[in-house]
């Protein structure tokens, strides 16, 4: 499409130019002697176009320019790589190589642009190198991830080759897809001899002294007849609970429950083993673990706003779905004053207030006073002046009644807990909160979380920061519209993890008493799986609390069983980290000790080990699921022999090429040409006035 001059001006401002541009040649030329008519109307018409175009440019006129891109249809191919797809064997792996490199040869001669990936969302260059070593398989989260990364690329088609083997989210077929979904079975669907435990249902947290109930699942397929136990057995193998049951179908299903007792605090492991029937295929599905974490009691929460909001809910739902808390929520609008604050809390989180309206102010200092952790959510009916002297984290000198909008970006120098990747893509797409308009003063030992962020513009203002580093821990979040971060996350992933888990993190760590100890040693997760190598990090602390380096660190470890094991290891600047591996699942105890400034400093603690290996649960290819997902997305399935009958399926649909249009609207004044212009017709002037004969 042609450029096109937009103006930002009324029409009659270009005729004020024109106008502009006669008078200023009539002016010039028409009263000066030396010239015959023909030379004053040609030099009249240079002045005056001069003139004009000058006059122009100075009402800032646009040109618009439309540009038009032809995107190709995108084909994306994801390969299970999952342990359990090596059940199919290599030979028939091969084949589905050779399948998968002359679909992909015949594609792109047909003009097809076509990505492979695998479950990880790692590019596959070489398809022959592919390792069948992923440890889950999650095709729901596969799809979504491509819903979401391929926005406006023009994926028309999305191709799975898998065994339907889904051990790992929700069902693919619970929600639909912009692109069609054909899908390719692999795997053996033949019923085989075996007995597996099919699921644990146990709360993750349980109170000391309480009963807690576990419900164990077993599934059965042809042992009519046959007869085994169940146990759940300690991390020292002792038996606590055991029941028998007896096989009597082909297809047999059967949820027992058991009773045990909290009696120990800390993580605890349970083994759940089913016995061995003879026949069974594979008896690595007969043993499975889970934990639970046995605590001493709830931190109790006191929710304090000033009047009913949507944030309120959608931090009691935040709140509540954790069993480490316990929430109280009082509206300063409809509570007795003398009832808010009665019963003992650990934990204070207090919205909108300080108020506006001084109506809060004697409660909450009240409640301060009684130095608890304390997080503060900043609204338009925040009280911004008696807000700055409350806490510790972080000064705003903020008009009245002026509100701003802004994002959420995370602060990569943060380092107090971890912040997955997928919390950092769902910031970007979510709606603005409202935060106060004004300058920004982070108070010394602040720490930001979540900046605020504006369009593209971080503007370093913070939106999410903490101060741990004084008498109470405080945390501030300056934006009012959570509710809808939580509802956006919700549209876009149809889960509401990453937000929660940003709010709960934040509470955990506020809860957290100062650690005064000289030598930190922690492991980098609580729980590892038994192929997981097992990371800890060390810090160690001079007498006024800096970082020092270049200390020997002796560790012990110890399993649930008595065995003991002796480490040491160094910390440096460059590196902090000790690693280990081959440790047996089971429940593990450690001690670490150094010498800092003469002085024997020591730590303790414990990590987790787990059995878990979901891709060994279920051996037998689902192809009924795959078979689904393509019906309900206008795909085809189809055998792995028979991969290269998906070419027919693609090329009766055609090629759809996309076509985006981009608009762009620059400054008709930052044209170059535009200088040239002026220059010439300025040059052309006095040239033709020196050779007319004038000055």
């Amino acid at each position: 499409m042609k450029p096109e001059i937009v103006s930002q001006t009324p029409l009659w401002y270009v005729f004020l130019c024109l106008g502009l541009g006669l008078l200023f040649a009539l002016f010039t030329y028409f009263r000066i002697k030396g010239f015959n008519k023909n030379q004053k109307l040609i030099l009249s018409v240079l002045r005056g176009f001069l003139t004009f175009l000058v006059a122009y440019l100075l009402l800032n006129p646009l040109i618009k320019t439309i540009s038009n891109n032809v995107i190709k249809p995108k084909v994306v191919l994801v390969l299970d790589n999952s342990r359990s797809m090596t059940n199919g064997g290599k030979k028939a792996i091969d084949v589905m190589f050779e399948g998968i490199l002359a679909l992909k040869e015949s594609l792109t001669k047909k003009g097809f642009d076509l990505e492979l990936k695998s479950l990880g969302d790692d590019k596959i260059e070489d398809i022959k190198s592919t390792k069948f070593d992923f440890k889950k398989s999650n095709l729901s989260s596969v799809l979504s991830d491509l819903k979401n990364n391929f926005e406006g690329q023009n994926l028309s088609d999305v191709i799975i080759v898998s065994d339907g083997i889904i051990n790992d989210g929700v069902s693919p077929t619970f929600q639909k897809y912009p692109f069609n979904i054909h899908t390719v079975g692999f795997g053996d669907t033949t019923v085989k001899k075996d007995l597996l435990i099919s699921g644990i249902a146990a709360n993750k947290l349980a109170y000391l002294g309480n009963k807690f109930t576990v419900n164990v699942d077993i599934s059965a397929y042809l042992l009519p007849g046959k007869l085994t136990s169940v146990s759940i057995k300690d991390g020292t193998g002792k038996i606590l609970s055991q029941k028998q049951i007896s096989i009597s179908k082909k297809e047999d299903f059967q949820s027992l429950s058991f009773e045990l007792s909290a009696d120990k605090v800390g993580k605890q492991r349970y083994i759940v083993e089913v016995k061995v029937v003879d026949g069974e295929y594979s008896i690595k599905n007969n043993v499975k673990d889970f934990v639970v974490d046995v605590v001493n009691g709830k931190e109790k929460i006191l929710f304090l706003a000033f009047a009913p909001h949507p944030d309120i809910k959608a931090f009691k739902n935040i709140i509540e779905k954790n069993d480490l808390f316990e929430l109280q929520v009082q509206i300063i609008q409809s509570t007795d004053p003398s009832q808010i604050g009665k019963d003992p809390f650990d934990i204070l989180i207090l919205h909108q207030v300080p108020d506006v309206y001084g109506s809060s102010t004697g409660i909450v200092s009240t409640l301060l006073a009684k130095k608890k952790p304390t997080f503060f959510v900043v609204g338009s009916k925040t009280n911004i002046q008696a807000f700055n002297g409350m806490q510790n984290v972080v000064g705003i000198n903020s008009q009245i009644n002026r509100l701003d909008k802004t994002t959420g970006q995370i602060n990569n120098l943060f380092q107090r807990f971890n912040i997955s990747s997928n919390t950092e893509n769902l910031l970007e797409k979510l709606p603005p909160v409202s935060v106060p308009f004004g300058e920004y003063k982070p108070f010394p030992g602040s720490e930001v979380l979540l900046f605020q962020k504006i369009g593209n513009i971080n503007t370093g203002r913070p939106l999410l920061a903490m101060n741990l580093s004084g008498d109470v821990n405080n945390a501030v979040f300056l934006g009012e519209g959570i509710w809808q971060w939580r509802l956006e996350e919700f549209s876009l992933n149809e889960r509401q993890n990453e937000i929660d888990e940003l709010i709960i993190k934040t509470l955990q760590l506020l809860s957290i008493k100062e650690d005064k100890s000289k030598l930190r040693v922690y492991p980098t997760l609580e729980i590892f799986n038994i192929d997981q190598k097992i990371g800890f990090e060390a810090e160690a602390y001079n007498n006024i609390f800096e970082r020092i380096y270049d200390l020997s660190i002796n560790m012990k470890i110890k399993s649930e069983k008595g065995q003991e094991k002796s480490y040491s290891f160094k910390i440096t600047k460059e590196s902090s980290r000790f690693e280990l591996s081959n440790l047996l699942a089971g429940l593990y105890t450690f001690t670490a000790e150094a010498v800092i400034l003469g002085k024997k400093e020591g730590t303790s603690g414990q990590f987790l080990v787990t059995q878990s290996d979901l891709e060994s649960e279920n051996l037998v290819a689902d192809h009924n699921i795959l078979k689904t997902l393509s019906n309900e997305n206008n795909g085809d399935f189809v055998n792995y022999k028979n991969i290269i009958e998906l070419r027919k399926s693609l090329e009766n649909k055609g090629l759809v090429n996309k076509v985006v249009s981009n608009e762009e609207l620059k400054d008709f004044i930052n044209l170059r040409w535009i200088l040239a212009l002026l220059i010439a017709f300025a040059a052309v002037e006095w040239a033709l006035r020196k050779y007319f004969g004038g000055y």
